[in-house]
């Protein structure tokens, strides 16, 4: 009897497109393959075979990157991003901080004094002397 492995974690399993391809590696090998010959058959003649396919694979190996490299799930640009963020656009010291919610509760409570007094015509305290 054939025995097939079955993944617990059924959010790992990715739905295969074609030649045991996702729909995202399939579409970055077509993005290299569309950077990288053009480049190799310009070059080849000029430069030699040599350097032309080695520019071609420098060319080409972003996209297989892109293609190919995840990390706890998540794809390259994902990664870049974070990476970036936390290097350069975030600072770099976060204190902690909490909203207290008391203090919000306690205004919500003066504006609701200020309003009713305000509603019953009776002087509220206010901090701007009058004019008169």
């Amino acid at each position: 009897m054939a025995y097939v492995p079955v993944p617990k974690d059924l959010t790992k399993v990715k739905t295969r497109v074609a030649l045991n391809l996702t729909k995202r590696q399939i579409v970055c090998f077509a993005a290299a393959l569309a950077m990288g010959l053009p480049l190799f058959f310009l070059l080849k003649g000029s430069t030699g075979t040599t350097v032309a396919a080695a520019l071609m694979c420098a060319v080409m190996l972003p996209c297989f990157l892109f293609a190919m490299y995840e990390k706890h799930g998540q794809p390259l640009e994902t990664v870049i991003r974070n990476i970036a963020e936390t290097k350069f656009i975030r600072p770099k010291e976060r204190p902690y901080q909490t909203e207290n919610l008391y203090a919000v509760l306690e205004k919500q409570r003066k504006l609701e004094k200020e309003v009713s007094a305000i509603a019953k015509g009776t002087k509220h305290r206010s901090s701007r002397p009058r004019r008169g």
